[in-house]
C-alpha cells in the first residue's frame, strides 16, 4: 500500500513538474529579441471590484536579456493603509529555465515612500531586485493588492516601456454586472471579450501576444502616446466614505467640487478683514487679485500631504491660515478663500504636471490623469492662471510645469476643460551680449548680461539668494566652457511679469582663455552656449517630437590683442527648417572681432522623415560651435 501511495506521489511530482512553466530563454521567438532588453514570457492581472473595494491578482514571469533590463524586473509595490498588499512572493530562474532562488516577503525591502517634502503621507514601498550576476535570467514573481475604494482603477500596459518585448499578457476586470464602467482602448492590438463567471460577475477580458520591443528615439512624442493601455473608469464609485457618480468630464467636476471642495473655504474673520484692509483703494481685480496672491506666497511654504480622502481633499483654508502650510490642493484652496474675501472668483483646476506637456484625454473622464492643482482667475476676456506652491514663481506665469495643456476646472456648474497659456518660442528668450577683452597672455577679461524670459526665465534660479561663493561655483557649472573663470561681479535682476524676466550681469576673468604657441593665440570662438550632435537613427518609426519651443540670441564682441589679428576661414551661416533656424556669422573691424549666433527651436510633431534633417541641423550647429580662432602676431 505504501508502495502504491508513493508511486502516485512520483506520478503527481512529475505532472507538476511537466505543467510548470518553461523559461528557457532559447524558447524565446527571435522576432521578439530585436531592441528588447527583456521579455514579459507570461502575464495575468486579475482586477475585482466588489464590496466597495478593487482586488489585484498580478502575475508575472519577465525574462531580463542584458544590464538595461534590470529595472523591469526589480519588483516595486506602493501600499498605504488604503492599499494593502499580501501574498507577494516568486522565484528566480537561470537562462536554460532552472530554479535558481525562491523568494518571499521577507525579502523584500520595506521603506517609506514619503518624499522629503512631506508633512502627512503614509506611503510605503516594497521592493525587490534580484541578484544575479549574469546574463539572462528569469523572475517570476506574484502578489495580491487590496484598495479600500473604486473610483481609481488601475490602467492596464502590457508594454509599458520602450525596449520591453512580450509573449503573452492577459488582463481580466471582474465585477458584478449592475457595475457600470467605461473603458478606453489605446494603441491595443486587441479587443475587449466580454464574459461571466461562475459567480455571476461580468469579465472584461483582454489578451496581446508577441508585442515587439519597441526601440528608444530621441526626440519621440510621449511614450503614452504609443504605447498599449486599456484605462477603466467606474459610472459609480466609492472613495473614503464618499460615493458618487460620474460619465463625463463635467460631472467629475461638479462630484469634486460639491464633495471634495464644500464647506472648506471658512477664513478667521480677522483674516477676512486684513484681505479688506490689503486690497482697500484696488478697483482693478486683477490688481486686487495680484496683491492677494503675493501675499499667500510670503505667508505660506508648500508642503506634500497625503492621506486617505486628503490624497484628493484639501485642508481646510483656516488650516493652512493657521499653520502657514499646505500641500497643492491645500494651497489652492486657501487661494480661492482669501480672493473669496475680496469678492473674486476663483475655480480649482486638476492637471498633469510636469516639464512634458501632458493632457487629459478629451473623451474619457477618469480621477487618475491628474497629479497637481492650479487655480484659475477666470476674470473677463483675461483668463489667469496661477501656480500656488512657489514662493518664487511671479504672478499669471505657469513656466514648464504646467503650460501649454488642457485643465479641468471645478466650478459650480461643473466640470470645464480649458487650456493653459502657450509660450512660443520667441517669448522663451534667451539673449546674451559680451564684451570681452583677450590680452597678450591668453587672459580673457569683461562684462556679459544675459536676459532669460519666458520658460528660460528660470535658467538662473539656482543663484537666486545664495551667497556669491554658491553662486561662482554655480556659474563655473553654467559656463564650464571658461576654463578658470573667476567672478569679479554678479547682479541679478527679476522682473516678475506675466512673461516674466530676469536679468544677469556677470564681470569677470579668466587666465590663459587662449593658448599660445609660436607667436599665435587660439580660443574657442563660442565659450557660453554649445549645442551638442544627437545621435543619428536608421529606420525610424516614431515622429519627431519637439516639446517646446525656444529662442537662443548670442553676440559677443571680442577686443583682440595689440599686435595680433586674427587668421580664419569666413563664418557666415544661414539655416532655416520647419523646426527652426540658426545663423551665425563673424564680423571683423580692426581689432574688434563680433561674433553672433542664433538659435530658434519651433515645437510642435513632425514627420518621421525630419528626423535625417533635425540630425544635420544639430551638427551644424555643434560644428560651428566648436570653431576656433587663430590669432597671429603681427
Amino acid at each position: 500500500m505504501n508502495r502504491v501511495i508513493t508511486v502516485l506521489l512520483l506520478l503527481f511530482s512529475v505532472s507538476a513538474a511537466d505543467a510548470q512553466a518553461n523559461y528557457d530563454v532559447s524558447l524565446i521567438s527571435k522576432d521578439l529579441l530585436p531592441y528588447a532588453s527583456a521579455v514579459i514570457r507570461d502575464q495575468s492581472v486579475y482586477t475585482e471590484v466588489k464590496d466597495g473595494a478593487t482586488f489585484y491578482r498580478i502575475k508575472t514571469a519577465v525574462t531580463v536579456l542584458n544590464k538595461n533590463g534590470d529595472d523591469i524586473a526589480h519588483i516595486v509595490v506602493f501600499y498605504d493603509k488604503s492599499n494593502v498588499i499580501k501574498n507577494i512572493k516568486g522565484t528566480v530562474y537561470n537562462e536554460f529555465g532552472k530554479l535558481s532562488r525562491k523568494f518571499g516577503e521577507k525579502d523584500f525591502e520595506d521603506e517609506s515612500a514619503v518624499n522629503n517634502f512631506s508633512l502627512y503621507e503614509d506611503s510605503r514601498v516594497k521592493h525587490f531586485i534580484p541578484s544575479i550576476g549574469s546574463y539572462p535570467y528569469t523572475i517570476e514573481y506574484e502578489y495580491e493588492l487590496k484598495s479600500k475604494q473604486t473610483l481609481n482603477i488601475r490602467d492596464w500596459k502590457p508594454n509599458p516601456q520602450n525596449g520591453l518585448a512580450v509573449e503573452k499578457s492577459t488582463y481580466t476586470f471582474a465585477c458584478r454586472p449592475d457595475f457600470g464602467i467605461r473603458y478606453k482602448e489605446i494603441n491595443m492590438p486587441a479587443k475587449v471579450i466580454t464574459g461571466s463567471t461562475k459567480e455571476g460577475l461580468k469579465t472584461y477580458t483582454w489578451q496581446v501576444n508577441n508585442l515587439k520591443a519597441i526601440r528608444s528615439e530621441p526626440y519621440s512624442p510621449m511614450a503614452e502616446t504609443y504605447l498599449s493601455t486599456v484605462k477603466i473608469a467606474p459610472k459609480d464609485f466609492f472613495y473614503g466614505g464618499i460615493n458618487g457618480s460620474f460619465t463625463n468630464w463635467n460631472e467629475l467636476g461638479r462630484w469634486s467640487y460639491d464633495k471634495l471642495l464644500a464647506n472648506r473655504q471658512t477664513l478667521p474673520p480677522e483674516t477676512i478683514q486684513y484681505i479688506k484692509t490689503l486690497t482697500a483703494g484696488i478697483t482693478d481685480a486683477k490688481l486686487k487679485a495680484k496683491k492677494i496672491y503675493e501675499y499667500m506666497q510670503n505667508k505660506t511654504h508648500y508642503i506634500s500631504i497625503q492621506v486617505g480622502i486628503g490624497g484628493y481633499q484639501p485642508f481646510l483654508a483656516s488650516e493652512v491660515d493657521r499653520l502657514n502650510y499646505g500641500d497643492c490642493k491645500g494651497l489652492v484652496n486657501y487661494t480661492r478663500a482669501l480672493l473669496k474675501a475680496a469678492d473674486i472668483d476663483s475655480w480649482y483646476c486638476v492637471v498633469d504636471a510636469g516639464s512634458m506637456k501632458a493632457s487629459m484625454l478629451p473623451d474619457f473622464a477618469s480621477m487618475n490623469q491628474f497629479n497637481h492643482v492650479i487655480l484659475c482667475l477666470p476674470l473677463k476676456n483675461d483668463t489667469t492662471f496661477l501656480e500656488c506652491t512657489s514662493q518664487k514663481i511671479p504672478f499669471g506665469f505657469l513656466s514648464d510645469f504646467t503650460d501649454d495643456r488642457t485643465v479641468l476646472a471645478c466650478t459650480p456648474e461643473g466640470g470645464i476643460v480649458m487650456h493653459t497659456p502657450k509660450y512660443t518660442a520667441t517669448q522663451n528668450l534667451q539673449n546674451r551680449k559680451a564684451n570681452f577683452t583677450i590680452a597678450a597672455d591668453g587672459e580673457l577679461s569683461g562684462d556679459m548680461t544675459t536676459l532669460y524670459q519666458g520658460t528660460q526665465y528660470d535658467n538662473p534660479e539656482a543663484l537666486i539668494g545664495e551667497p556669491l561663493t554658491e553662486q561662482v561655483k554655480t556659474l563655473q557649472k553654467m559656463y564650464a566652457n571658461i576654463s578658470n573663470l573667476a567672478v569679479e561681479k554678479l547682479e541679478l535682476k527679476q522682473d516678475k511679469k506675466e512673461i516674466p524676466l530676469a536679468t544677469e550681469t556677470v564681470v569677470l576673468n579668466a587666465y590663459d582663455f587662449a593658448s599660445k604657441d609660436n607667436n599665435k593665440l587660439y580660443f574657442a570662438l563660442n565659450p557660453v552656449n554649445k549645442q551638442r550632435g544627437i545621435k543619428e537613427v536608421r529606420n525610424r518609426v516614431n515622429p519627431v517630437y519637439i516639446n517646446r519651443g525656444y529662442t537662443d540670441e548670442d553676440e559677443i564682441t571680442y577686443t583682440l590683442p595689440t599686435g595680433y589679428h586674427a587668421d580664419m576661414e569666413p563664418l557666415n551661416i544661414n539655416l532655416k527648417k520647419p523646426f527652426g533656424s540658426f545663423s551665425v556669422k563673424v564680423l571683423i573691424n580692426g581689432n574688434k572681432l563680433v561674433y553672433k549666433r542664433r538659435v530658434e527651436i519651433i515645437d510642435g510633431t513632425y514627420s518621421k522623415d525630419k528626423y535625417t534633417d533635425l540630425v544635420e541641423f544639430y551638427q551644424t550647429i555643434a560644428d560651428a560651435d566648436s570653431y576656433n580662432v587663430t590669432l597671429v602676431k603681427n
